[in-house]
């Protein structure tokens, strides 16, 4: 694979922030191998501690709307890659805009899922952004 190509695939570098580096993993790790992958049970429950279940909950179940409402494939890393995909980096992108701008997240996630009513979705994608603040992980 030639660099300019690897950059076409994955167009954007990682974020540096905790939160977001964990919500990516979680996200890489569940479309890869399944809702129930245990590394990124791991994960949340060495992020939250005892307060993990809320956002691995909101998580798995964002994973199976989007799976759901998505009229195009959504392009997935490996675990282990520095950059992300368009896909992921919207993901990242409808999260930290949720709570601050959910008119923004809407037409965001409807693109990414290639379809004009994206309202249940967004609804998960929110309640995961508050999980994630509330618990002192803000993801934007």
């Amino acid at each position: 694979m030639t660099t300019t190509h690897a950059f076409t695939i994955l167009p954007q570098r990682q974020p540096d922030d905790a939160a977001p580096r964990l919500l990516l993993f979680a996200f890489r790790q569940m479309g890869a191998h399944g809702l129930e992958d245990a590394a990124a049970v791991h994960a949340f429950v060495t992020a939250f501690g005892k307060d993990f279940r809320r956002p691995l909950v909101l998580l798995r179940t964002l994973m199976v709307e989007l799976s759901q409402a998505a009229q195009r494939p959504l392009q997935i890393a490996p675990w282990c890659c520095g950059r992300m995909t368009g896909c992921e980096g919207a993901v990242l992108a409808i999260l930290s805009k949720a709570l601050t701008n959910d008119a923004a997240a809407e037409l965001l996630l409807a693109d990414l899922l290639g379809t004009r009513a994206a309202a249940g979705p967004l609804a998960t994608a929110t309640a995961l952004a508050v999980a994630f603040a509330d618990l002192g992980m803000p993801l934007g």
